[in-house]
């Protein structure tokens, strides 16, 4: 019988003896170029790109029968019929049989190898030739074998028909169920394969990797290391089908925290850098891949640490409102012109003499500029010149065609922030409000923050903040708030006049919680009474030294945000004051907290701080420092959940921050005598008490200790010294445990000295219940260590206080817990200057 066929030509004796082995004729071993059996090492078949999809987001790998020959000649028209007429026809498929029972293992291994080469080109014509073969029970089994086999050819011909088989969705599960995935794992760690093997073997995991639950089987075995090692092999072909199987486990959500802990980001990432030449089927795999992370703002970040910057598609119909100015000279994104020697004589239609001089600029030596203005030169020029020549978003709009409706892309940082800068300036109100949404997310580092500033993203922001509509002014409001975040950034906001709109958007009694929040934030930046101080300390050198005090005032002129440099007419509002301290009567602790902040810089105006004291501030100041946690309302159940417990704590931080914000302002506001006579003195007094022996945070005490000091000093004659019980309570419950703190944690030798000799201070002048407050704060272990280590002054004031300690019988078991006695009688033996103190110490103690 024979078989005649573009691939097949040749007659076949077949043994009616079912159990003879299957020879070859002599005529089909010596042809060169008809046989069925040829080689693949020395017959390749040009077939379609190996990631060719069938399905535009799951992008199983199905190839077709190729038009060519067997020498690589291109068929005509004719013999392209033959081939369909044969795949219709199946003129072959009675012999499909033979080659599977030829697979067995009894068979010599070459026989095998020939026969599941034919069967490889044989399922290459299509569906069809597949169910033919799958019409006998063994015949994935037998390929999935034949991956074990020394031979490369035997290997690859192998994978390449379980590719084909697992191309059709009906046989994708029997290929896996058979163990695939297993035996091209072990496959695929062998030290030497050819690239071809690597190839048919990755683009079976790529068809199998489809279906979610075989995803979730790839991605928590080994394969998934070696698919990103293979991300760095020599062939084109390896990474992009390495890339397919990555770009379809991304798909699954729960693939995500497996995928980056094994460190996928950063390889796929260089293939869509400018400095990385990569094909552009794997730019698009690795896109795919990284959009499906960049899904959690976590995985985001550690994007943008890469170079790279997620954008909104937008449409290319959007760029159209786009107007630059067709005869504008490149300039710097303040407008200012650049200083390059202009060599065209006019302007060109669409930009491009323009174009030519801003990539210029980077390596132009005679242009001095700094390297991020560069940057966002180029990245500017580049994109204005794609949207006037109508190129842009092009290519991605191709893709999304292939792949599914997409809504962003990925490009390098410096066409991403010039790319969202320009979408800005566009008329579209949804694309300006992604844009600048995208521009919140981008701005996690330094860096980007500079980069949008350079780029000229500030001015735009400002400009959008009376914009009408509220999903911009949202947006705009979140970008305008990660970016003050860098201080240099938050000076250009502030010169950009920022705060008119800002406090007109505040004013509004309607504003969300969080816009509330983040506008608070922008203005507890430009207007914080910190670098006012710091401007100050700066005003004159500091011990004579002029150096320092030169390099200070270098370092620190971009902190500088002193009060002259604010109008007053700008924050003078009645209503603004208004709007700030009914935030701080009924806001949550962290709005209060920026609120008094603010109010705290303002009162530097005398015309706001007038304001502000008629504003019924008393109560505003009250309702802070009455929160539940400062008047015994708190829980104190011992069976709390977890998780409360987790959620308690951060509610007294945060309460903690808003009560010594607060107690700055309230500092502040007793400098003046008409606010100290509209107040209820003892009212706020007793309340600063609670606060101060509440549970809040040691270093949040601090201004709650100098207020309460200030207040009793400024409510008449009283007590002096320790006797004065708010005196008592500011040393009991701040002082003791700042110095006991200052012992524990303090580098320096000199501060833990200094605190040392205080705490003794404290103590001999017999403060009620000091001695039990240093116990209390877990002051007995550091002081024994300080006296081991310590000087002479030292160990005489830490002998002191751990006498007048070992004076409670209670605290005989920590001191002595604390290796006090070895330590006392090594001081005694060396008969040091204080060996009667520690001699007296040690008769005290239960030796």
């Amino acid at each position: 019988m024979s078989i005649t066929s573009p691939h097949f030509k040749f007659n076949l004796s077949i043994s009616q003896n079912p159990h003879q082995p299957f020879l070859l004729p002599s005529h089909i071993k010596s042809s060169s170029s008809s046989t069925i059996f040829k080689s693949s090492r020395t017959r390749r078949f040009q077939t379609p790109h190996p990631l060719y999809s069938i399905n535009p987001k799951l992008r199983p790998v199905v190839t077709r029968v190729s038009n060519s020959s067997d020498s690589g000649v291109p068929f005509d028209d004719a013999t392209s019929q033959k081939v369909s007429d044969f795949e219709a026809s199946r003129s072959g498929d009675s012999y499909v049989g033979l080659f599977i029972r030829m697979l067995g293992l009894d068979n010599d291994p070459l026989d095998r190898e020939q026969a599941v080469d034919a069967l490889w080109k044989y399922s290459l014509g299509g569906k069809k030739c597949i169910d033919e073969i799958m019409k006998f029970r063994g015949s994935v089994f037998l390929t999935i074998n034949l991956l074990k086999s020394e031979s490369s050819v035997a290997c690859e011909a192998a994978a390449g028909l379980l590719r084909q088989i697992s191309s059709v969705n009906i046989y994708r599960d029997l290929v896996a169920e058979s163990g695939a995935i297993e035996e091209i794992t072990s496959l695929l760690i062998r030290p030497s394969l050819t690239f071809e093997v690597k190839e048919q073997s990755l683009c079976v995991l790529s068809n199998l990797s489809v279906e979610e639950r075989l995803r979730l089987q790839i991605a928590n075995s080994d394969l998934l290391l070696l698919l990103i090692k293979l991300l760095d092999d020599d062939e084109m072909k390896v990474k992009e089908a390495a890339g397919s199987v990555l770009a379809n486990l991304a798909l699954s959500d729960s693939n995500h925290k497996t995928m980056v802990e094994a460190g996928v980001i950063p390889p796929l990432a260089k293939f869509l850098r400018t400095d990385t030449e990569a094909s552009k089927v794997i730019r698009k795999e690795a896109q795919s891949a990284l959009l499906e992370l960049a899904k959690d703002d976590y995985y985001k970040i550690l994007l943008i640490e890469e170079g790279l910057v997620v954008v909104p598609l937008v449409g290319a119909a959007a760029y159209k409102s786009f107007k630059p100015s067709l005869h504008s000279w490149p300039s710097l994104p303040d407008g200012s012109e650049l200083n390059v020697k202009q060599t065209s004589k006019g302007p060109s239609r669409f930009g491009a003499s323009e174009l030519l001089v801003g990539l210029h600029v980077e390596d132009d030596k005679n242009t001095k500029l700094e390297e991020a203005k560069k940057n966002a030169i180029v990245g500017r020029t580049q994109q204005q010149f794609l949207a006037r020549i109508g190129a842009i978003e092009l290519e991605d709009e191709s893709n999304n065609n292939q792949t599914g409706n997409r809504k962003f892309t990925i490009l390098p940082w410096v066409d991403g922030v010039a790319r969202l800068v320009l979408i800005l300036e566009l008329e579209d109100e949804s694309a300006i409000a992604k844009a600048a949404e995208a521009i919140a997310d981008a701005s996690v580092s330094e860096h980007m923050r500079t980069s949008f500033k350079e780029a000229g993203a500030v001015k735009n922001l400002v400009r959008l903040l009376d914009y009408e509509s509220e999903p911009i002014r949202l947006g705009v409001v979140r970008a305008l708030e990660r970016l003050s975040i860098s201080n240099d950034v938050c000076q250009k906001i502030q010169a950009e006049g920022v705060l008119k709109p800002l406090i007109r958007s505040l004013k509004n009694p309607d504003a969300s919680e969080s816009s509330t929040h983040m506008i608070l934030n922008i203005l507890g930046r430009i207007l914080d009474p910190s670098k006012e101080m710091k401007s100050k300390f700066l005003d004159a050198p500091v011990n004579g030294s002029k150096k320092g005090w030169n390099e200070a005032r270098t370092s620190n002129s971009n902190l500088t945000f002193s009060s002259q440099t604010i109008q007053e007419g700008d924050v003078s509002d009645s209503t603004f004051l208004t709007r700030l301290i009914e935030i701080l009567k009924a806001s949550p602790p962290v709005l209060q907290t920026k609120a008094a902040s603010i109010l705290e810089f303002l009162t530097a105006f005398e015309s706001c701080r007038e304001k502000i004291i008629s504003l019924d501030m008393e109560s505003a100041l009250d309702s802070v420092f009455r929160h539940k946690f400062f008047n015994g309302k708190e829980d104190t159940e011992s069976e709390t959940d977890f998780q409360e417990i987790e959620l308690q704590t951060l509610e007294i931080e945060e309460a903690g921050l808003a009560v010594s914000a607060t107690s700055r302002l309230l500092t502040r506001l007793l400098d003046s005598e008409h606010f100290r006579k509209t107040i209820n003195a003892s009212r706020l007094t007793n309340a600063l008490r609670n606060v101060l022996t509440s549970r809040i945070p040691l270093q949040n005490k601090d201004w709650v200790a100098a207020c309460l000091v200030k207040l009793n000093s400024l409510s008449g004659p009283t007590e002096l010294g320790s006797e004065n019980p708010i005196n008592t309570e500011v040393i009991l419950y701040e002082t003791i445990p700042r110095l006991i703190e200052q012992i524990k944690d303090s580098y320096s030798l000199e501060e833990r000295e200094t605190a040392v000799l205080e705490l003794n201070r404290i103590i001999s002048e017999g403060v009620v219940d000091s001695t039990r407050a240093v116990a209390a704060q877990g002051g007995i272990f550091p002081l024994v260590k300080l006296i081991e280590e310590g000087n002479d002054r030292v160990v005489e004031a830490g002998l002191a206080i751990l006498y007048n300690l070992s004076m409670d019988v209670e605290n005989h078991p920590a001191i002595v817990a604390a290796g006090a006695v070895p330590t006392l009688r090594r001081i005694v033996l060396s008969e040091r200057r204080q060996w009667v103190r520690a001699l007296h110490l040690l008769r005290t103690l239960p030796t």
